[in-house]
C-alpha cells in the first residue's frame, strides 16, 4: 500500500502544476496569439512580453518548493558519496542549511519588492498598467513556500539523525539512489 504524500509535498506540487499552468497560458497562450496577430494585422494584440516575465516568474516561485520536496536538484555527489555516513550527513546538512538561507533571504527581500510596490501602488508601464503587487505578490507566494519547505527539510532531518533514523535521514535530503530514480520515473509515467 502507497504511504500518503506529505502535505508540505503535496501543496509543492499542486505550486508546481500552478506554475506550469502560469507558463502555459501566460507565456505560450499570449505569445501564440501575437505571433499570429503580427503576421495577419502587422501588430501585437496582447502584451506578450510583459505577460510572459510576469508569467516565468510566478513559475519559477512557485516550483521551487517542489525541487525541494523532490530532491530534483542538481547534485554533486561523486565525492560525497564516498564518504562515510557521519561526514556525509554533515555535508547534506550544511547543504540543506545553506539552500535554506538562501531560500529565506530570496523570500525576505521578495516581501520587500511587493511592500514598497503595495506602498507606492505601482504599476506597469506598458498600456496594461498591471499593478505590480499582483505578479510579485504570486512570485512572493511561491518563494515564502519555497522557504518554508527548505527550512523544513534540514530540520526534519536533524530530528531524523537525532532519532537513529539513517533511511529517513537519506529520504529527506541524502542523495537520491539511483533505483528509487528509476522507480519513480516508472511510477510517474503509468
Amino acid at each position: 500500500m502507497p504511504l500518503m504524500e506529505p502535505l508540505t509535498q503535496r501543496i509543492s506540487r499542486w505550486l508546481a502544476w500552478l506554475a506550469g499552468a502560469a507558463i502555459l497560458f501566460g507565456s505560450a497562450v499570449p505569445i501564440t496569439i501575437d505571433v499570429i496577430a503580427r503576421y495577419f494585422f502587422n501588430r501585437g494584440v496582447v502584451e506578450s512580453f510583459e505577460i510572459s516575465g510576469y508569467a516565468l516568474a510566478a513559475c519559477v516561485g512557485l516550483g521551487l518548493a517542489f525541487t525541494v520536496t523532490t530532491k530534483a536538484n542538481i547534485r554533486v555527489d561523486f565525492l560525497i558519496s564516498s564518504l562515510p555516513f557521519p561526514l556525509r550527513a554533515a555535508c547534506d546538512l550544511l547543504a540543506s542549511f545553506a539552500l535554506a538561507g538562501v531560500a529565506v533571504a530570496l523570500a525576505w527581500f521578495a516581501w520587500g519588492t511587493v511592500a514598497q510596490s503595495l506602498a507606492m501602488n505601482a504599476k506597469s508601464i506598458s498600456r496594461l498598467q498591471v499593478p505590480m503587487a499582483i505578479p510579485q505578490g504570486i512570485w512572493w507566494i511561491g518563494l515564502f513556500w519555497f522557504a518554508f519547505v527548505a527550512v523544513l527539510a534540514p530540520l526534519q532531518a536533524v530530528w531524523r539523525l537525532v532519532r537513529g533514523d539513517r533511511a529517513g535521514f537519506d529520504a529527506g535530503i541524502g542523495p537520491a539512489d539511483l533505483d528509487t530514480e528509476i522507480e519513480q520515473a516508472i511510477e510517474d509515467t503509468a
